[in-house]
């Protein structure tokens, strides 16, 4: 049996001065993108510069908005209005579209980055919010989150393509949450447990919890996150784990 999994990574999180990642490098073993806007890290340049790596290397592109906040690098709540959330969606993705038609592509997908992301899979109204403003811009895009949230209802009610992405280092709670990160046992350090707990989502489509108990998942696409310092390295030895493993790497466009 062929098994077929997307592999994203959160990237083009420079700006001015500041080296955030290294780009160039992990965007030659992942399939799918996910580009900072400009809010909470990025910036024209960077924006322009990480498209053309993911054109070198036929990598899929998706907006990654969040919240106006670049000093918390957009982990830090924020009380905003739905309006609001919909409008600086619409700026964010608009931004990167514009900078993918200039090298003759199209974005595949949306992906709230920090804590727009884990504010919007209990908040129905930020859910609601974030949907239609994808589908203002492009009802083809993917949205991008975590399974049996509110994001995935509301983008299911709307009839947005909904990709459940799994986390490679973070442990989860017994309901299919992500432990917080306030939490001690919040991500994994171990690369080895991190692999094992990827290949049994991607093949039995289960995860342990934090409880020892088997939280049934349903992911499309994995998550590594590129401002990681081992992120390249780790990105490299997922990419070797699947090939060995009858798993083959697709942008999550081709797993609907």
């Amino acid at each position: 049996m062929l098994f077929k999994i997307d592999l994203n990574s959160d990237i083009g999180e420079s700006f001015g001065a500041y080296k955030i990642g290294r780009d160039e490098e992990i965007v030659k073993y992942i399939s799918s993108a996910n580009i900072a806007c400009g809010f909470h890290a990025g910036d024209p340049n960077v924006m322009a510069k990480t498209v053309k790596y993911c054109r070198e290397y036929n990598v899929e592109i998706g907006a990654h908005p969040g919240f106006p906040d670049l000093l918390g690098f957009g982990r830090r709540n924020m009380d905003v209005s739905p309006e609001e959330v919909k409008n600086y969606l619409i700026y964010q993705i608009g931004a990167l579209k514009a900078f993918a038609e200039a090298q003759g592509l199209k974005l595949q997908h949306v992906k709230a980055h920090g804590a727009l992301y884990n504010m919007a899979m209990k908040d129905a109204k930020l859910a609601a919010a974030i949907v239609e403003a994808i589908g203002l811009v492009d009802e083809d895009l993917i949205c991008v989150g975590l399974g049996n949230s509110e994001l995935e209802y509301c983008a299911n009610k709307k009839g947005i393509k909904y990709a459940i992405e799994f986390f490679a280092d973070r442990n989860y709670n017994p309901d299919g949450t992500l432990v917080p990160r306030s939490a001690p046992n919040a991500v994994i350090h171990d690369e080895e447990e991190a692999c094992k707990r990827i290949l049994k989502m991607v093949k039995e489509g289960k995860v342990v919890a934090v409880d020892g108990s088997e939280v049934e998942v349903r992911s499309k696409t994995v998550c590594i996150h590129g401002d990681n310092p081992k992120a390249v390295d780790f990105a490299s030895k997922l990419n070797k784990l699947f090939k060995e493993n009858g798993i083959e790497i697709q942008p999550m466009k081709n797993l609907f």
